[in-house]
């Protein structure tokens, strides 16, 4: 279990960690598994920075957003076990589980909708559960990015890493945009107002 740092034990010279969830390599790209890492993405463009060093099992990179530092992190471990890059990041950093904002798939969200919490169980999606199993803790802020319900007969695998349709991703449009300002509000300290604007 990894040491918990408090808010101002922050020599690491970063407020916040923000980490999306999915599976390396171009076998993955688009996929339901992988809105996490299109989300970061999408934020790292909306803010100039570049998701390129190999660092913490995973692809980073630093910027600000509002004028908080921020990293964005895209764990490299495959989903179940996401936890080893963002403990190993928390830990470099030393930023508290307050601190680090989780991106990812929701299974039980339409796709185009979100749904933020400032804390909670992992429910059932294997790389939170390990991100909590591994850093001790389940106080991290996290939205849920809608990819659709398994439809009938699918298997649930099979489904999470199927890709995208051309519809789904122009609603993934509008939902990078509102997970941008959604992170603002979050590391700016209004998680309340980002959970009343964008949770649907």
């Amino acid at each position: 279990m990894m040491k918990l740092f408090s808010k101002n034990d922050n020599p690491g010279g970063a407020d916040w960690l923000i980490v999306g969830l999915g599976n390396p390599g171009t076998k993955y790209e688009n996929t339901r598994h992988n809105a996490g890492f299109m989300m970061v993405d999408a934020l790292a463009e909306s803010i100039g920075c570049e998701v390129r060093r190999i660092k913490f099992k995973g692809l980073y990179g630093k910027g600000k957003i509002a004028g908080q530092n921020v990293v964005l992190l895209k764990p490299s471990t495959f989903m179940n076990l996401s936890g080893q890059s963002v403990t190993d990041a928390m830990n470099f950093f030393h930023i508290p589980p307050e601190r680090v904002l989780i991106l990812f798939d929701d299974i039980s969200l339409d796709v185009g909708r979100t749904r933020i919490r400032s804390k909670g169980s992992d429910g059932g999606h294997n790389g939170v559960k390990n991100i909590i199993y591994l850093s001790g803790s389940d106080k991290f802020p996290r939205m849920k990015i809608g990819v659709g319900h398994k439809p009938e007969g699918w298997d649930l695998a099979d489904w999470v890493l199927s890709r995208f349709t051309k519809d789904e991703m122009k609603l993934l449009e509008g939902v990078a945009k509102n997970v941008c300002e959604a992170v603002e509000l979050i590391v700016t300290g209004h998680t309340d107002r980002a959970m009343n604007r964008f949770n649907s």
